[in-house]
Formats: structure tokens, C-alpha cells, sequence
């Protein structure tokens, strides 16, 4: 779709260049700004001309993930084996995939967003700019706060998500489903049983927001499934009702439990 009311576009190459002017929006590979109209936007500041590196090491034997690493990118860096199967799960062609960002994905904050799933599921946080110059840091599991609401500031910007080395050591495991071969999800359970005992299960795209489920230990079926039914942001739209996609959670998870608990 063309944004008929953009007069300008803006190449910043330093932080100093990141602000906004009034009308002015962010945007990474601009699939999403181009997906639908955006009545009030006249000028956009594309973000990829900062050149951040796609991925980078951290010194825990983690990545930091910039807001710019396109989707394809994330999945050729071949870091994690949910990733390719994360990337795979957004809907749309791999065409889609060159030029969407993982910041893009996350900010639009859709309850399928796969990178919101792929991110919280391994305990991301996400590394925030603000327009004075200062950095702050929050989980991605609070980032994303409900279908198209995020925790950013007017004039904030997400630049990266840090993936702790320890989540990326953890086995893992995932669980998707939708309505349709090719739909967009409507069930996605991660989990996780960490080295030193944890498990945790992180739920999107049925409910409104990431939700985590921490355990000390292999939790039982019973327990997993008491900490399910406490969930109260079940999410429905045409892709499935609140009862199947329950019902769909509670199984997957059980399934990943079983799995984990034989790898632990």
C-alpha cells in the first residue's frame, strides 16, 4: 500500500539524528507501516541507515538482536534452533522475510507476532532508546503489553533485544498451531527447562500478551495445567475462540513438559 501523505524521508547516522518531528514515525523494513493506512504520518526516519550489526555476541555467551536484523537474517545466523522455525511462522512469503524487522515484528506488538514468541520465550529484554540519550531495559514479557500496545515513551525507540546466554543454552522447545496450513498462529507455547532446575512455559497468540509460567522443577501435569487455568488474558478473533485455543495451550504445553522432562 502507498503512504500518499509522506513528504519526506529521513537517513539518520547517528543517535543524535534519532528524533521525531511532529508527524514524523520510525520505521525498520516498513512492512508493517505499509501494510494499512497511516492517516497523520508525513515523513518517516528509516532506521536501517543506521547500519546496526544484525546480531552480535555478549560477553554471558548470549546476542544482542538489533531492532533492524531482518527476519531472514535472524534466521541464516542459525544461533538457536527455535529460530528458523519462529521466522517460518509469520505469515506472509519469504519475500516478507528479507525486508521485515525483528524490532518491527515485536513493536507492533500482534498477539502472533512470532518474534514476540521467539523473544519472550527465551527471556529477552528489550533494549530501549529514549530522546535524551539515556538506555533502559525491560523483559519483552511486559514490552508487549496487549494487541498493538508496547511500553515505549513518545519519542522512544526499540534498538536491540538481548537474549541471555543461559536461555540459549537451555533445551527448548515449541508448540504452534493455526486455523489454516499458512494462517496466522493462534497458539504458541515455548518452553524452556533450564540447567539449573527451571522450566518455565511462555504463551502467546492465545492470549492477549505474553504470559510466562515459571516452575521450580519439572512441574506435574496437575500443576501445569492449575497455572494454565489461572491465565485470565485469553485472546479471540477470527483465527479461533478463547475455548479451543485453552484448550489447544493446555495440550502443547503437556506435550513440551513431557518432552523436556525426559530430555532433563
Amino acid at each position: 500500500m502507498d503512504l500518499i501523505d509522506i513528504e519526506h524521508v529521513r537517513l539518520p547516522h547517528s543517535r543524535d539524528e534519532l528524533w521525531l518531528e511532529p508527524g514524523e514515525a520510525f520505521m525498520g523494513g516498513g512492512t508493517a507501516l505499509y501494510s494499512e493506512p497511516r492517516p497523520g504520518i508525513r515523513g518517516l526516519v528509516d532506521l536501517t541507515a543506521m547500519g546496526w550489526p544484525p546480531i552480535e555476541e555478549l560477553p554471558d555467551g548470549g546476542i544482542r538482536i538489533a531492532a533492524t536484523c531482518t527476519l531472514e537474517q535472524l534466521a541464516e545466523a542459525d544461533s538457536h534452533p527455535l529460530f528458523r522455525p519462529c521466522v517460518d511462522a509469520l505469515f506472509g512469503s519469504w519475500k516478507i522475510h528479507r525486508v521485515a524487522t525483528v524490532g518491527g515484528n515485536i513493536c507492533l506488538a500482534l498477539p502472533a507476532g512470532p518474534m514476540t514468541s521467539l523473544t519472550s520465550g527465551l527471556d529477552g529484554t528489550a533494549v530501549i532508546w529514549a530522546p535524551d540519550g539515556r538506555d533502559r531495559r525491560t523483559p519483552i514479557i511486559g514490552f508487549v503489553r496487549g494487541p498493538q500496545e508496547i511500553s515505549l515513551a513518545p519519542g522512544e525507540l526499540l534498538r536491540a533485544i538481548e537474549l541471555p546466554g543461559s536461555a540459549l543454552r537451555s533445551p527448548s522447545a515449541m508448540r504452534r498451531t493455526s486455523l489454516t496450513p499458512m494462517g496466522r498462529s493462534a497458539v504458541f507455547v515455548v518452553a524452556r527447562a533450564d540447567p539449573g532446575g527451571d522450566f518455565a512455559v511462555t504463551i502467546t497468540a492465545s492470549t492477549t500478551c505474553p504470559v510466562r509460567l515459571g516452575f521450580t522443577g519439572i512441574p506435574t501435569a496437575a500443576e501445569l495445567t492449575k497455572a494454565i487455568d489461572s491465565i485470565d488474558v485469553w485472546y479471540a478473533d477470527p483465527h479461533g475462540s478463547i475455548d479451543w485455543r485453552a484448550d489447544l495451550t493446555k495440550r502443547y504445553a503437556e506435550e513440551l513438559r513431557v518432552e523436556l522432562g525426559e530430555a532433563a
